[in-house]
């Protein structure tokens, strides 16, 4: 696994190890494992191909915990559209799969809560690293 990359944007992005359908089930299994829920799986390249698109492989699982969330929400409300958090997982044009997701630092910044709160959302950050190693 490379090391996580942080961008200007935001994100940090995570190389794995794995191809996209075992980056998603390892991502799934690791969340399910620490009593998160798993809300949705979105396909963007399934939902291309059924119109008669191509784009490489490009899924986003939604995952999070209401009772990690919800006094996140409390204190800075705008924080409900990043919330649920999200895990980008795609492939790029080398072959290689990555998961990308929000920065929680700049997501504090964003919506203004407190820093104590910001470990409500840090550990998703090592959950994903572990599951794509």
């Amino acid at each position: 696994m490379g090391p996580e990359t942080a961008t200007n944007k935001g994100l940090i992005q995570v190389a794995s190890g794995y191809a996209i359908d075992e980056t998603m089930q390892r991502l799934e299994e690791a969340f399910l494992g620490k009593g998160l829920q798993v809300f949705a799986i979105i396909d963007h390249s399934g939902e291309a191909e059924k119109v008669g698109l191509q784009m490489p492989p490009t899924k986003v699982l939604i995952f999070g915990s209401p009772k990690s969330g919800t006094p996140l929400m409390l204190a800075a409300p705008s924080l409900a559209i990043d919330l649920p958090l999200k895990a980008l997982v795609a492939e790029g044009a080398d072959g290689k799969v990555s998961v990308t997701y929000n920065d929680p630092e700049y997501l504090r910044t964003r919506h203004g809560f407190p820093a104590e709160l910001t470990k409500n959302l840090a550990g998703a950050g090592a959950l994903i690293a572990k599951a794509v190693e």
